[in-house]
């Protein structure tokens, strides 16, 4: 028996927990736990998660020119394979070499899962639920934030540092059931496998309108948001004298509120319009990042739920000024491109966290520099050209590095 409908859409949401959650963000919380128990440096702490964002824009690019060849379900099951190996030789890491094998194996599936993802859950429902079904893996995103959040303040608080890799274990565990449902319950009608937009795309970007601003502030939201996911935690056990409970916790509220960051700002989008939404989404986490600089309990778990709103709308606002200002044959290439220039930000960004923080003994001039590519990307938004506000009520395409429009 195959799974159908909201069946498929639930599976594939967890399915991008695993790519998104468990393989990238879960080592956010636990840096601090990796560094004390590996005793390494916050430089070193820092490469192996741009180790993990690098493997990621590498399957990306591999997975646009892929497509040409192989079905998007094929492709799916691929990157569980990837994922599911990472987390298992993460639980089992004995150094931090090993732990940087595991951390590419699960930024390479976790691209591998989650470009895939939004064509498939959408293809499940009716074409006017599409929309529908890809907020809902967004979704999965955050919940598994959520729950990597509370594990791992759970084993830390019962193991201490050394339980990082316990955590790693049971999200293993649960990415290989994934894994197997996805395998044995989902199926995919794919007539024939994309013929176009793999990598590159440059040329289809520059005839799009507004293409430089909005590739610069895709750019800079790659910059600013891994410092903060990365390295938030750190900075409020190390800096603030937070328990590693505490800080679980203000990762917990990132991911709840990240759930419904997307479908509360596309709200605002069809008032005000994307390039005022955007620009007032930059301004306002530049802001929390300066005010969450004091540490204070209750104040920083406000700011937390603004970095999760925000962090689950940004992306949504890019990709819907994408697909208003992209003609249906640039979309799929000219999105690549925008999306190789975030990828390269965000592989930067974590490397520039940690040494700045070795640097200086402290983390509080890392959200500061979030901060300053924030206020970076409100400028660029405001260089968008002025359109008039659109109406949301067509389901839209997700965001995709190749282009999926026709099959």
């Amino acid at each position: 028996m195959k799974l159908k409908g909201f069946g498929v859409v639930a599976l594939i949401a967890f399915g991008c927990a695993v790519a998104q959650s468990f393989g990238r963000f879960t080592y956010g919380i636990l840096l601090p736990a990796v560094r004390n128990d590996l005793g390494i440096s916050n430089t070193i702490a820092g490469s192996l998660l741009t180790i993990n964002v690098a493997a990621y824009l590498f399957g990306a690019i591999v997975v646009a020119a892929a497509t040409g060849r192989l079905k998007l379900l094929a492709v799916m099951r691929i990157g569980f394979v990837f994922s599911t190996s990472g987390l298992v030789l993460a639980a089992a890491s004995p150094g931090a070499l090993v732990l940087g094998v595991a951390m590419f194996l699960c930024g390479l599936g976790g691209a591998c899962i989650w470009i895939p993802s939004p064509v498939i859950a959408s293809d499940a429902l009716a074409p006017e639920r599409r929309g529908l079904a890809i907020g809902l893996i967004f979704s999965g995103g955050g919940l598994g934030i959520v729950f990597a959040g509370q594990l791992s303040g759970f084993m830390r608080s019962i193991s201490g540092d050394s339980g990082w890799r316990t955590v790693y274990l049971i999200q293993a565990a649960m990415a290989l059931a994934v894994a197997l449902l996805t395998f044995f319950f989902i199926t995919h009608n794919q007539k024939s496998a994309p013929s176009k937009g793999g990598f590159g795309g440059f040329s289809a970007l520059t005839r799009m309108r507004g293409w430089l601003p909005i590739t610069m502030a895709y750019s800079f939201f790659g910059f600013m948001y891994i410092l903060v996911l990365g390295f938030l935690s750190t900075r409020l056990e190390d800096d603030s004298n937070w328990t590693s409970g505490r800080a679980s916790l203000a990762f917990t509220v990132v991911g709840v509120a990240m759930i419904f960051g997307g479908p509360l700002i596309m709200k605002l989008v069809g008032k005000f319009g994307p390039r005022n939404c955007l620009a007032t989404a930059f301004t306002a986490w530049g802001l929390c990042c300066l005010l969450v600089l004091p540490g204070w309990f209750s104040p920083t778990l406000v700011l937390c739920v603004g970095f999760g709103l925000i962090f689950g709308g940004i992306p949504s606002i890019v990709t819907l000024y994408f697909v208003q200002n992209a003609s249906l044959a640039d979309y799929g290439p000219s999105y690549a491109a925008g999306t190789l220039a975030f990828g390269v930000a965000q592989m930067i960004s974590p490397q520039m966290g940690g040494v700045i923080a070795d640097l200086t003994g402290s983390f509080a001039l890392v959200l500061v520099l979030s901060a300053v590519f924030a206020f970076g990307g409100s400028i660029a938004a405001l260089s968008l050209p002025k359109q008039p506000n659109v109406s949301l009520t067509k389901p839209l395409m997700a965001p995709l590095v190749f282009d999926v429009s026709r099959r």
